[in-house]
């Protein structure tokens, strides 16, 4: 197994499944012991137990619910491979998940979805710097998620935003190696729901791809975005530490010259220092369909770690409003 979680003292609603098909051995805590309400540290011990001992596919399961729970190491080896489906928190509200530690997983190590109200805090993720499609959290559809006080480092986004993001804070959060923290990428698919009111605050990234960044795919349904201010940010040998990306088409799968209609508007950067590992420290590539509006640069130090110039920025279709500090030299007129 290449996961271990472990479960402080709290109560909260959770969900975790390994995936499985429809033939696989359903494992459930209540089966176990559990009881809503009540302490299930026991019943998950035993069904993850007990699945890890079992010869076919299996699922382990806890229902929706009110629970409390105290340590819980889920770990092998086990009789045959499970693979999970790392852990899913889906449409749960009013909670708080703290403590929990996640190694090696092989895709996205925790998911949110269709939540609402959850914090998580002092949340640790590892896993290697070459691992592929491995986000540390990804939150979609879902409403006034705060994510406190957390250590990752991973191979992709430390934290990434789907559609439908809203009210979401992250703050204090030491990112690296990774992708950075991100927005999107929105506008793959049809009917996606606005992205708005998303915090990023404190946080530090070392070591990253990028820092912290806004995509969005060219060629994107009709969309939206915004409210999304970044500030008081440390950027350590990061590659290209603030990216607006509006022709993001990874692997050229992609209409590239179709303009994205992802309207960006209302987006801050403010308080933003370090070191750059590439030269293009600020890459603001908007739509030139629906350029980006309300974009503001506030006191910028970005040094670049090279020795072959200064640092750049990089502008189109986006006159940003800029103030205070600006290194690398901002690419417009002062606001």
């Amino acid at each position: 197994m290449g996961l271990r979680l472990k479960f402080a003292m709290i109560l909260m609603l959770f969900l975790l499944k390994s995936i499985g098909n429809a033939q696989a051995s359903i494992f459930d805590v209540k089966q176990y012991g559990a009881k809503a309400n009540a302490d299930i540290t026991q019943a998950l011990t035993k069904a993850w137990k007990a699945a890890c001992a079992s010869t076919g596919q299996s699922k382990v399961v806890v229902p929706g619910g009110t629970y409390m729970l105290g340590v819980v190491p889920l770990e092998g080896p086990c009789k045959r491979p499970i693979e999970l489906q790392n852990i899913r928190f889906n449409f749960i509200t009013n909670a708080i998940i703290r403590d929990i530690t996640s190694l090696d997983s092989k895709e996205f190590h925790i998911n949110v979805l269709g939540c609402r109200n959850v914090t998580f805090q002092h949340v640790t993720i590892k896993a290697p710097e070459t691992s592929v499609n491995t986000d540390g959290i990804h939150i979609g559809r879902s409403t006034g998620i705060h994510i406190i006080d957390t250590n990752i480092g991973t191979g992709d986004d430390c934290v990434s935003l789907g559609d439908g993001s809203r009210d979401i804070t992250i703050e204090k959060v030491n990112c690296g190696p990774g992708h950075g923290i991100s927005i999107g990428s929105l506008g793959k698919f049809p009917n996606e729901e606005p992205v708005s009111g998303v915090k990023v605050i404190g946080c530090i990234l070392t070591n990253t791809m990028t820092g912290v960044r806004i995509k969005t795919w060219p060629a994107s349904p009709t969309g939206s975005a915004s409210d999304m201010h970044f500030e008081d940010i440390i950027m350590n040998n990061v590659g290209n530490p603030i990216i607006i990306d509006q022709v993001y088409c990874p692997w050229n799968q992609c209409q590239a010259k179709i303009p994205s209609r992802i309207k960006i508007s209302n987006v801050s950067f403010i308080n933003i220092r370090g070191t750059s590992k590439f030269q293009e420290a600020v890459k603001l590539v908007c739509s030139k369909g629906m350029p980006c509006e309300k974009v503001v640069l506030r006191d910028i130090d970005l040094k670049y770690n090279g020795h072959d110039g200064s640092p750049t920025y990089h502008c189109i279709n986006v006159k940003p409003m800029i103030s205070g500090k600006q290194n690398p030299p901002a690419c417009t007129v002062k606001a």
